[in-house]
């Protein structure tokens, strides 16, 4: 089992998070298949709610906010009229809410995640102590929950399942990916953040949760009921030789943490040791992760030259490159599909625009961004977008995606009925015309 995460690309900290998915392959492999709006409950915060505060901890914080910004370029917008203001909403609130009552906690986080909220930016967000906790648990491969991966449907704006584990809650459940995420455990998700999402799916061990799924085909919702489980570290790396092929090896990445690097090194010297002759990397439905694995991971098959570069609100550039000391020098083909996102498009950028491989599959999510966890003096923190990354050769691709060299659509049902993965079936076609 391993945690419910979204896609994104982080910037090395002690304090970023990270996320993974896998599904099934027709060579016995598995292939897991591996998030945005302001949640609803916060959404009251945001239009009287989020700005609202009276008491001596936050005024003496403003004041310290307003002494230190004194000397800045920009003028701040804690000042006389908008504390004012504060005061008069939450009187308003106090006097006339007829909804459950709210406790100063409450109000003063919707203050600091509607201030991060009115950036409109879904991968910035706040969070408390407890998130932050969570997060750095999360990017050093510790996984909750049920063994599938939410992400975002950009066309609903709702979560959505973008993988399932094998032999996981989710899938004993019937859990697919591509199952909109509609509620959880009775309580509707439109408008919540996907952080939020995680966190209801998530419990404590042994624990159900129901999910309310919405499911192309499907005449109505279904209920669907796993059982939470735990597992403490996550295997990011699949590997192994495919049979009856000629030395073709295959390596999957199910995402980019603090593991990743140690366990594709590993994989690769055993596939090595095996007498490897082709080789296939399965980024497919992987979310991403931290920048600094991916780089890693990089440096074990590019040649020399630049990996990828940032570029910061200022122009500030920051590259990294490959020595090319490990240069791949046996074919190789990269599978990729539109949840393949973020550290996992910098990798296939950077294949694709050194031209040492074939990318087959569908065109990757498109999130050319870069985040990085600023925390704050109370245990506090905020994950801000602070950069956009682009491919060696200067392409953004934000939105876009990378499109792949030899385009197919994954067949679900040949997997299904067969387990046969047609994806990986391409790619052994090609890798085999390309060994000598």
């Amino acid at each position: 089992m391993d945690r419910e995460l979204e896609p994104q690309t982080e910037e090395k900290s002690e304090y970023e998070p990270i996320t993974a998915k896998k599904k099934k392959s027709g060579k016995k492999i598995g292939v897991f298949f591996g998030g945005m709006a302001c949640g609803m409950v916060l959404c009251l915060l945001l239009f009287g709610i989020v700005i609202i505060a009276k008491n001596v901890f936050f005024l003496l914080e403003v004041k310290k906010a307003q002494e230190t910004t004194a000397q800045s370029t920009y003028e701040s917008v804690i000042n006389t009229d908008t504390l004012q203001k504060m005061q008069t909403v939450e009187e308003v609130i106090r006097e006339y809410y007829y909804g459950e009552e709210i406790s100063d906690e409450e109000l003063q986080e919707g203050i600091y995640r509607g201030m991060v909220a009115s950036l409109d930016d879904p991968y910035s967000e706040y969070y408390s102590k407890e998130e932050l906790e969570e997060a750095v648990s999360s990017n050093q491969g510790i996984s909750y929950g049920i063994g599938a991966y939410v992400s975002i449907n950009q066309t609903m704006m709702m979560p959505q399942i973008s993988g399932v584990m094998e032999e996981s809650p989710a899938k004993a459940a019937g859990l697919r990916e591509g199952d909109i995420i509609y509620k959880v455990n009775g309580e509707d998700t439109q408008g919540y953040s996907l952080t939020k999402v995680v966190s209801m799916i998530k419990g404590k061990e042994d624990t159900e949760v129901t999910l309310t799924i919405y499911r192309e085909g499907e005449p109505d919702f279904l209920e669907v009921t796993a059982v939470r489980g735990k597992l403490i570290e996550t295997e990011t790396v699949t590997s192994g030789m495919l049979e009856d092929t000629n030395g073709i090896g295959y390596l999957q990445i199910t995402e980019f943490d603090a593991v990743t690097v140690d366990q594709f090194n590993e994989a690769m010297a055993e596939l090595r040791a095996e007498d490897m002759k082709g080789l296939i990397i399965d980024l497919r439905s992987n979310p991403g992760g931290d920048l600094a694995a991916v780089v890693d991971v990089a440096r074990r098959i590019l040649p020399e030259g630049l990996i990828v570069y940032t570029e910061d609100k200022t122009g500030y550039r920051k590259e990294y490159t490959c020595d090319g000391e490990y240069e791949l020098d046996i074919p190789l083909v990269v599978l990729i599909n539109e949840y393949s996102a973020s550290a996992s498009e910098i990798l296939a950028g950077a294949v694709k625009d050194y031209n040492i491989g074939t990318l087959i599959g569908t065109t990757t999510y498109g999130k050319g961004i870069v985040q990085r966890i600023n925390r704050l003096d109370d245990g506090t923190a905020l994950k801000l977008t602070v950069s956009a990354y682009y491919t060696p050769s200067g392409k953004n691709i934000h939105g876009i995606g990378i499109e792949p060299d030899i385009e197919l659509e994954y067949d679900y049902d040949l997997a299904e009925e067969q387990e046969i993965d047609n994806q990986v079936e391409k790619a052994i076609e090609v890798l085999e015309g390309k060994i000598e």
